[in-house]
């Protein structure tokens, strides 16, 4: 439609086009050699029935198709040889609709009884018979209004498809950036929030241990560390993804350790290989699985060394954590948040994951990370 019918209901619209039509084939049919006496009101009638039927295309494109089909071959019997554009207009209006087979089977039909329809009108050469029906509906008018309801069918579906794919596009993209959001909270709140959490309950067990008062400030950041603790696990627990641009990474990592060296944990770290051209994905990774360790040999290991040892290889880069706390080969790990999301960045770099007891004693965590697969 033009811009000057944009704003016009849809149901005006197809009143005025089944109208115009309705016209245009009541005055061509009695504008014709027959007069509208010699059949009467009938033949008139069915010019205006097959017009006007048009209106109902959108709601019911298959009945007006039905009915524009009669009414051509029924005017064309009445001896008025007029162009079934009525039933064009239906053609095309139910291939638009996805009403294909319906739109052949009413169309052959259609070529079918026309020749019929003019043999029945008066008509008694065959083949002057056959050239009136080919007059009334050509196969290439025919083709064509099939071929133009289809196109449109195809090119609306594919505006909603792409509308779909856009609207999809940005709900996931509003998803990724709130799960990046929750896992960097995740990531680097519990983190910090354990080792306060640590650090106050080793000075509370100090204190109690030289007969001393625990201050009630001490107190209250033993238990709103646990507190907060349990809520980002709760929380935050469920929400995890993996971010190709990370704020911290192996740059980092001596950080991590030597803040397992202010909780009291005899910490290592040995980095080995060239470090260049790590991809940023992996270098995070990286970061968040040391990170990750370190906090779980604090909370529950109650190991007293740990060593972090990083291998830059050319293409695969390793890192492992090991500590000497109580863990024993017979002891099956339970699975926490952390360690699964562990396994989640590791796995979908294409990388190793393994974190278990050792056998002589303590666990470890061991990851294997390609540098030439990673985004």
């Amino acid at each position: 439609m033009g811009a000057g019918l944009s704003g016009v209901p849809a149901g005006a619209r197809d009143w005025a086009i089944a109208v115009c039509v309705a016209t245009a084939l009541l005055v061509t049919g009695l504008s014709g050699q027959r007069s509208a006496t010699d059949a009467g009101l009938f033949g008139p009638a069915l010019l205006t029935v097959g017009g006007l039927a048009l209106a109902a295309r959108r709601r019911a494109p298959v009945p007006v198709l039905a009915v524009t089909g009669l009414c051509a071959a029924g005017y064309q019997a009445a001896g008025f040889d007029v162009p079934a554009v009525a039933y064009l207009f239906a053609v095309y209006a139910a291939v638009r609709a996805g009403h294909r087979t319906a739109a052949v089977v009413a169309s052959v039909a259609v070529v079918a009884v026309l020749p019929l329809a003019a043999l029945a009108s008066g008509l008694h050469d065959t083949g002057e018979a056959f050239a009136r029906a080919r007059g009334a509906l050509e196969l290439a008018w025919l083709v064509a209004a099939g071929a133009a309801g289809e196109a449109l069918r195809q090119a609306e579906r594919r505006a909603d498809e792409a509308e779909r794919t856009r609207e999809e596009a940005a709900r996931r993209r509003a998803d990724e950036e709130r799960l990046r959001i929750a896992r960097e909270l995740h990531d680097s709140l519990t983190h910090q929030i354990s080792i306060i959490k640590v650090q106050a309950e080793a000075a509370v067990h100090v204190a109690r241990r030289r007969g001393e008062q625990v201050p009630e400030a001490l107190l209250a950041i033993q238990g709103a560390g646990r507190e907060a603790t349990r809520e980002l696990r709760a929380t935050l627990g469920a929400l995890r993804d993996d971010d190709t641009v990370p704020p911290r990474g192996l740059d980092h990592v001596p950080e991590l350790v030597e803040g397992a060296r202010g909780i009291g944990l005899d910490a290592t770290l040995t980095i080995e290989g060239q470090r260049q051209g790590v991809p940023a994905a992996v270098d995070r990774t990286v970061y968040r699985i040391v990170q990750e360790a370190l906090t779980n040999i604090a909370r529950h290991a109650g190991a007293a060394t740990a060593s972090v040892r990083i291998d830059c290889r050319p293409d695969t880069l390793a890192v492992r954590v090991d500590d000497d706390g109580g863990a024993t080969p017979d002891a099956v790990p339970v699975p926490g948040v952390g360690l699964l999301g562990m396994r989640e960045r590791v796995t979908a770099l294409g990388g190793r994951l393994r974190a278990e007891p050792r056998s002589g004693g303590g666990f470890t965590v061991q990851a294997e990370l390609p540098v030439d697969r990673a985004p």
